[in-house]
């Protein structure tokens, strides 16, 4: 089999990553969090007082600072999943928290973080034999990447699965709280001028509604296998 990229992009917690991490391991592939990198951000933001009491970052401030924000991905022990560090320090827990996914969208939305990111991620595909999801990855990271996949599934199934996960970490959390963060960020991740959410024309859309976790996964190995051993499978 040859060495791709795969691009996979969706709605917020539309099960992307866990599907993206489950590829990665079994194809022998690196995997690339691209939303980490926009949660560390964001937390930093936040420890540093760039947002303000409304939700609305401090544009320029953050700008300035983007410099000094390291994220690195460190993994503790062999077969583990890699954790997100923000200037040497491991922030995995804290960036999945409710709170930082309530800011996330507007800072990912800003045209200097986006692009900051962007170039942080093409980074890691130059030598290929790499899975990333986000949400513009198949049409702004990697427009050529030889698999592109999009994840939909609706607001209440995808809202019922992170509080589910919350709840499961131990997290106090309001189911219509969670909704109402999904839907706030589908409009941002749509509609933002800088690399709005939407499917690729060559991405291959996967609703999941109705999907069991190992009928995703079977769905998009039978998709790697077909795109890394045929040369013109991947354009539709």
């Amino acid at each position: 089999m040859k060495q791709i990229i795969v691009a996979i992009d969706g709605y917020s917690s539309s099960g992307k990553s866990t599907m993206a991490k489950h590829l990665a391991r079994a194809a022998g592939y690196a995997y690339v969090d691209s939303g980490a990198m926009y949660r560390a951000v964001t937390l930093y933001a936040m420890r540093h007082g760039m947002i303000a009491d409304d939700g609305t970052p401090d544009s320029n401030t953050l700008a300035q600072a983007l410099p000094e924000i390291e994220i690195t991905f460190q993994v503790r022990q062999a077969g583990e999943a890699s954790r997100t560090c923000l200037n040497g320090e491991d922030v995995e827990d804290e960036i999945r928290s409710l709170a930082v996914s309530n800011h996330v969208s507007p800072i990912a939305a800003l045209p200097e973080v986006r692009h900051r990111i962007t170039a942080l991620l093409r980074g890691f595909g130059h030598n290929k034999g790499i899975v990333m999801d986000g949400r513009d990855i198949g049409t702004t990271v990697f427009p050529d990447a030889e698999m592109k996949v999009f994840v939909d599934a609706s607001p209440e199934i995808r809202a019922r699965r992170r509080h589910e996960e919350l709840t499961a970490k131990g997290k106090q959390a309001d189911y219509g709280d969670v909704l109402k963060n999904i839907l706030e960020r589908d409009n941002i991740d749509k509609n933002r001028k800088d690399s709005p959410l939407q499917q690729a024309a060559d991405a291959v859309v996967l609703c999941n509604d109705d999907m069991s976790i190992e009928e995703q996964h079977k769905w998009l190995m039978n998709l790697f296998k077909l795109r890394s051993t045929d040369d013109s499978a991947h354009r539709d």
